[in-house]
């Protein structure tokens, strides 16, 4: 091989895992982004889901607030997992075996059924977020009682 020739493949090897370290840190960039947002999501419901205060003002219309600081309470614990599931600290095979333990729960349940259909929507074009989402929504159909009412 040539000297011009071991130069450009060099380059191009240089090259490589120049971009290789460049989609990492991309990657890197985006989990941390999540992770911010993600904390500020689990201090909103800490707070809302713990302050019948803070609760009041944001409970739907003609839903009890204490039903409504439970039903955040759930849905803490789904972000919190939800996240895990982002970060790839929960494997697929473990999200199975969580979600229908969480959904044993009546509360979660009624969580479910009054804002599940919320999170199918916000999960909509995010492979991630919709895979999360079907697995939560197939524990749900294994579990469901005939009333879940809210």
């Amino acid at each position: 091989m040539n000297t011009v020739t071991t130069a450009l493949l060099a380059g191009i090897a240089v090259t490589g895992i120049s971009l290789a370290r460049l989609v990492q840190e991309a990657r890197h960039q985006r989990q941390r982004n999540e992770t911010v947002v993600a904390g500020n999501r689990l201090d909103w419901l800490n707070a809302v889901s713990t302050n019948r205060d803070l609760a009041e003002l944001w409970a739907p219309e003609g839903m009890e607030v204490k039903k409504y600081m439970r039903l955040l309470h759930v849905n803490l614990h789904l972000c919190v997992l939800g996240l895990r599931d982002r970060l790839g600290m929960v494997g697929q095979e473990n999200l199975r075996l969580y979600a229908p333990m969480f959904m044993k729960n009546d509360v979660c349940l009624r969580y479910w059924a009054r804002f599940g259909s919320i999170r199918v929507q916000e999960a909509a074009g995010d492979r991630r977020s919709e895979k999360f989402t079907k697995v939560l929504a197939a524990a749900v159909e294994a579990h469901a009682p005939e009333k879940t009412s809210t």
